[in-house]
């Protein structure tokens, strides 16, 4: 869904959710002749989710442009943002890099390179899904853009060398010449500012291109994560919590945050899970330094030697994890 251009209050966001849903169902008769036009250059003829699935979130074809040139500051310098805000911690090869989720939210995608590897950050705010790939694929190095589509409220990007549409939620391609292809996940963090300068204090942190270009800092779908429902779903989902609760999710597995919040810490065989307050949720109030806080989550694998390293994890919520892994296990108490 295209992120509006000022906040609403929730009277009017759930009006506008409204709405947004029935245009979303006029707009889900699937036709890969018409997208074709727009689409010249993928092939429809191969695909591995059905064409209904897919529903436009209203933008065309790069309408929420993803940053291909990313720019950064020091810790030092990035002092508009508060210690609590929410933030993607990367760190490969000693090159540790901080994705503001007040930035993310307005683009979705980042196109970047990280000690060495080239990776895209990615958010996807209707699932609060953000997942680092690497953006190798065998002899080749693909960059993402946002498609305007979406399959369950999740991001469909898609890579401009062959034009095939990827599930963010998954990192593979569900339609076109790649379908079938899965991205590497890249271990990363969703965590405070604070969390990210205490592990990298010479680490960097994104800023807007254009700061005038969106309203960095404000969340365009105000009290979103406490809807009852999401955002343009369209599939059925009776999982143990509500739909737009999150949980911490590792690969076919996940836990309620909730759960892990009581806890404060989850031992499952190899698996540490763990939790600590001072995080802001990007999806709550309109500035997103007063969202409530959700905390950190940080998961990490114990190794043969005893050593504890960090693994890839998400914190999405329940619907979009049940829609996308059908045959996942949430795990509520």
């Amino acid at each position: 869904m295209r992120p509006l251009a000022a906040p609403l209050p929730p009277a009017a966001a759930l009006l506008l959710a409204g709405l947004l849903l029935l245009l979303g169902a006029a707009a889900a008769e699937a036709n890969p002749e018409r997208w074709a036009r727009e689409w010249p250059d993928t092939d429809f003829s191969r695909h591995s989710v059905a064409y209904d699935e897919i529903l436009s979130g209203g933008p065309p074809k790069d309408g929420i442009p993803s940053i291909d040139d990313p720019q950064f500051t020091s810790l030092e310098s990035a002092d508009d943002l508060a210690p609590t805000e929410p933030v993607m911690g990367l760190e490969i090869n000693g090159d540790a890099r901080a994705y503001p989720l007040r930035i993310l939210i307005w683009h979705e995608i980042v196109n970047d390179e990280v000690g060495g590897v080239p990776v895209a950050v990615t958010y996807c705010p209707l699932c609060n899904s953000g997942i680092v790939f690497d953006r190798r694929l065998g002899d080749r190095v693909l960059e993402f853009g946002t498609t305007g589509k979406l399959r369950y409220s999740d991001l469909v990007m898609y890579d401009r060398q062959t034009e095939s549409w990827w599930q963010q939620f998954l990192g593979e391609a569900i339609v076109g010449e790649l379908t079938g292809e899965r991205l590497d996940i890249i271990p990363a963090r969703l965590e405070s500012l604070e969390r990210f300068a205490e592990r990298h204090p010479d680490g960097r942190v994104l800023v807007p291109n254009r700061p005038s270009m969106r309203a960095y800092g404000q969340n365009p779908y105000v009290g979103y994560d406490s809807a009852a429902q999401p955002f343009l779903f369209r599939g059925d989902y009776d999982g143990p919590v509500p739909p737009l609760s999150r949980l911490v999710a590792v690969g076919d597995r996940a836990w309620s945050l909730q759960l892990l919040r009581e806890a404060g810490r989850i031992e499952a065989g190899e698996l540490v899970l763990s939790w600590a307050p001072g995080q802001n949720s990007a999806l709550d109030t309109q500035d997103i330094t007063a969202g409530d806080d959700v905390g950190n989550v940080v998961v990490q694998r114990r190794t043969a030697e005893g050593a504890l390293e960090d693994i890839a994890y998400d914190v999405p919520f329940a619907f979009a994890f049940a829609a996308l892994r059908p045959n996942a296990e949430i795990i509520a108490e």
